[in-house]
């Protein structure tokens, strides 16, 4: 619907009726002389001379001042309502991008692929269903990043996951600083909503702060941790001298796992494959509910610019009505004289 934001203006639009007054019987009062300028003569509405200006123009300098008043008084659109997305979780996600990622026990479609991949995979469906969180990515190997802070906007967390690369973030494993860091970013939004999960496929080999310690102080801030470790369990190894069975899983530190998630109210999970990592996934959807709460809003588009720009073209065109063919009288003179010059 239409609207105007300050309509009380449109009391401006009595002013030029004010001040035009009329003597007893009806003759109009010519407009008094004003010591003004030449420059300021060729205005439309103005007269050095005092005389009278044709009704026609009249009306037209009215109709200029009331579209001025009209865009004064902003006129707005008001659209339906809007629902906000106002969302019950603050959750961090913390991803290990350490080389030991690249171990290719995953399988999708039959045929392998690195760890790193298998998470990307999950986690874009992951990303996608939390419509309505705000969302941030933690990235770290020797030391953590924040890839996104917390945002609303889905996507460009996405797209970073994407494009995370394997140890862009140094080649050891900083699960204490990592989680300190998901903290920090964390401590200040509300709580009851704030939720970190950690994902890893090793132990704690670098940082500053023990990730016993770290959990402790997460713990402090009422943060829930829910630990992921990834890797199967049992791989074939070939080699020149025929091939064996290997755990690719050997470094994985699941008792300090699942030890930070008890100590903060959160859950310890363990992908061993990626229908299982997706499974993980669909458990913290169900642990972690979005919950929208009932705020809405209404888009405004303001359209004062209409009545504003209406009111300037009106005005060019009669600057053009009464001195355009001066103007015009004007450039033949000036040229005739070139001519004649050049002659």
């Amino acid at each position: 619907m239409l609207t105007l934001a300050w309509p009380w203006v449109l009391v401006l639009v009595l002013i030029p009726l004010i001040v035009k007054w009329r003597k007893p019987g009806g003759q109009s009062v010519d407009a008094p002389v004003l010591p003004v300028g030449h420059w300021l003569s060729d205005l439309p509405g103005v007269s050095r001379r005092g005389n009278a200006v044709p009704m026609w123009q009249q009306l037209l300098l009215f109709l200029m001042w009331t579209l001025l008043v009209i865009a004064l008084a902003r006129p707005q659109h008001v659209g339906e309502q809007v629902q906000m997305p106002v969302s019950g979780r603050d959750l961090m996600l913390v991803v290990d991008i350490s080389p030991s990622m690249d171990e290719q026990d995953m399988v999708l479609q039959g045929r392998s692929i690195n760890r790193l991949q298998a998470v990307k995979r999950v986690l874009d469906d992951f990303i996608s269903r939390r419509q309505g969180d705000r969302l941030g990515l933690i990235l770290f190997g020797t030391e953590p990043y924040v890839q996104a802070p917390l945002t609303f906007d889905l996507e460009t967390v996405r797209t970073l996951m994407r494009e995370a690369g394997l140890g862009m973030a140094g080649r050891a494993t900083a699960i204490g600083d990592a989680v300190g860091l998901a903290t920090k970013r964390l401590r200040d939004r509300p709580q009851d909503q704030r939720v970190v999960v950690l994902l890893t496929d090793g132990a704690n080999t670098a940082g500053e702060i023990t990730p016993d310690k770290a959990t402790e102080i997460a713990a402090a801030a009422s943060i829930r941790l829910y630990t992921i470790g990834i890797g199967a369990e049992s791989m074939v190894q070939r080699g020149l001298l025929g091939s064996r069975r290997v755990n690719p899983s050997r470094d994985l530190d699941e008792n300090l796992l699942t030890r930070m998630a008890q100590q903060t109210g959160g859950e310890y999970f363990r992908a061993r494959s990626l229908p299982e990592l997706e499974l993980i996934y669909e458990s913290i959807d169900q642990l972690e509910p979005i919950e929208l709460e009932g705020k809405f809003y209404r888009p405004v588009t303001e359209l004062y610019v209409w009545p504003a720009g209406l009111a300037v073209l009106l005005w060019l065109a009669l600057f053009l009505v009464r001195h355009g063919h001066e103007l015009f009288a004007d450039s033949r003179r000036t040229r005739k004289e070139d001519e004649a010059n050049v002659g």
